[in-house]
């Protein structure tokens, strides 16, 4: 029978099944293996390069194959680049000091070893970004992996799918498309490791279904993520690069600016820079380098929040001339948002679209309280040039990463490690934390010819007072 015949379960299952008896029969990949593995993965991406971005913006409705090279194809390729310079040094055994029990001839060393399979769940914003960098990492490791993607991302899933046979054996990587209850099965397997990449509702719905298996997961979320400009910042960079951050993608990626905190007296040059700023990357809503909103029901809840704020007393600024959305293309124009309640919807929660509340401060204190308040986020993104209020905002706010005078610029670095904390995620990966993540660092002592534990054995006695009473001091 065909493997696509079969039942969803058991296709999965089947899957795995192969996958993990790949594994067993060839644990350890060589550096060889592993190398050839990843320049693999930058020919599928670079052969179907153009297929890749025609898909894409099928699946948005509309997206810049600009953005699409910008936000998947260079940092995969990059990452893959990097990881390729850096494997052979990441794979060598650790050296590691011998303790007292064993004496100095004894032998400790960490050596990195394959998981085995990896599943890896990705989202539909960024969806070649984050299956390839990812899995640049599982292959380095020396694992085998399973994909499952979006349900937004069909005609993506639909090439993957087709494509990847040409490139890698099934034993090695099968990509999966999602057709209704695959994520939930897809969730439920025994992997070695689990990848999720996605909103915070879901990822706790992940890691509950991992948990049966004790399956370790890296779980990639998103948040509130601020930027704080201060007072002695240029105003009009931080406008320019804030405002470019929040436009890419029209606003739909976990690490974007959610909100700006700006100076109480700056506010309003920061909406007459806004105004001035964006109409130059995009004269109007049918710019073809202006990306849509990705489905009817996220185009919704996005005016429906612009509408809730308006009619709570929120003053509304869209940035862009002419209509302020198009429900035919579903592209909705830059907004800023100024005195938005607390209450209202785009301020509880993610935003993931172009849309930046502007909030006003008197004292540094003010926001770190104010962010301190609410979850962890994914990101922090500090503007200034005085040393102690970066510091102190270093010091005062924990968040998955930071980019400081910039937005988005930690994460397209490959020797950086990438991840969230507390409700923004759990885990993190690229560069060696990557390599790491998805292997197991085995720890492995070697006795020395003689142990010191013959000098420890019973019967007890006062040379064993004396021994114990030398070593506890």
């Amino acid at each position: 029978m065909n493997p696509t015949d079969l039942p969803l379960t058991e296709r999965l299952q089947s899957a795995l099944a192969l996958q993990r008896a790949a594994y067993h029969a060839h644990p350890v990949p060589t550096y060889a293996e592993r190398v050839d593995d990843l320049k693999r993965l930058r020919a599928f991406l670079l052969e179907n390069q153009a297929a890749i971005e025609a898909a894409i913006s099928a699946d948005y409705g509309h997206r810049s194959p600009h953005e699409t090279r910008l936000a998947e194809l260079v940092p995969a390729v990059d990452g893959i680049k990097h990881t390729l310079k850096h494997l052979k040094r990441w794979m060598k055994p650790q050296r590691r000091h011998a303790d007292w029990i064993s004496f100095p001839l004894a032998k400790n060393r960490v050596i990195p070893q394959p998981l085995g399979v990896v599943g890896a769940i990705v989202p539909w914003n960024f969806p070649i970004n984050l299956s390839f960098v990812p899995l640049s990492a599982i292959f380095a490791a020396g694992n085998r992996a399973m994909v499952k993607m979006s349900e937004n991302s069909r005609r993506l899933a639909a090439l993957l799918i087709e494509k990847s046979p040409q490139y890698f054996p099934p034993e090695k990587l099968q990509f999966f498309d999602e057709t209704g209850g695959v994520g939930v099965a897809f969730s439920q397997l025994p992997f070695d490791h689990l990848l999720f990449t996605g909103s915070g509702t879901t990822g706790r719905l992940v890691m509950a279904a991992a948990a049966k298996n004790l399956c370790p997961v890296t779980l990639e979320l998103g948040g509130k993520s601020p930027a704080i400009v201060a007072d002695d910042f240029p105003l009009a960079t931080a406008a320019e690069r804030i405002l470019f951050v929040k436009c890419l993608n029209a606003g739909q990626i976990c690490t974007t600016v959610d909100h700006a905190w700006v100076p109480q007296g700056k506010l309003e040059d920061f909406v007459r820079l806004a105004q001035q700023l964006v109409p130059r990357m995009f004269p109007s809503l049918d710019s073809p380098d202006y990306t849509s909103i990705i489905d009817v029901r996220s185009f919704q809840r996005l005016l429906g929040a612009l509408d809730e704020a308006r009619e709570k007393g929120a003053r509304i600024v869209p940035l862009l001339p002419g209509p302020a959305f198009d429900t035919a293309t579903r592209k909705i124009a830059p907004h800023l948002v100024l005195e938005a309640p607390a209450d209202c919807e785009l301020m509880r929660r993610e935003i993931f679209g172009p849309i930046l509340p502007l909030r006003g401060y008197r004292t540094l204190d003010e926001v770190i309280t104010a962010v301190n308040a609410g979850d962890r986020p994914l990101a922090v993104y500090p503007f200034s040039h005085d040393k102690a209020v970066i510091q102190r905002v270093l010091d005062r706010v924990m968040s998955g990463g930071v980019s400081v005078n910039d937005a988005l610029m930690h994460v397209g670095q490959h020797d950086l490690p990438f991840g969230g904390v507390g409700p923004s995620g759990m885990g993190q990966y690229h560069g060696r934390e990557g390599f790491e993540t998805f292997s197991k660092l085995r720890p492995v002592f070697q006795q020395a010819p003689v142990s010191a534990l013959k000098f420890f054995g019973p019967p007890y006695g006062a040379r064993m007072d004396a021994l114990l009473k030398f070593l506890i001091r």
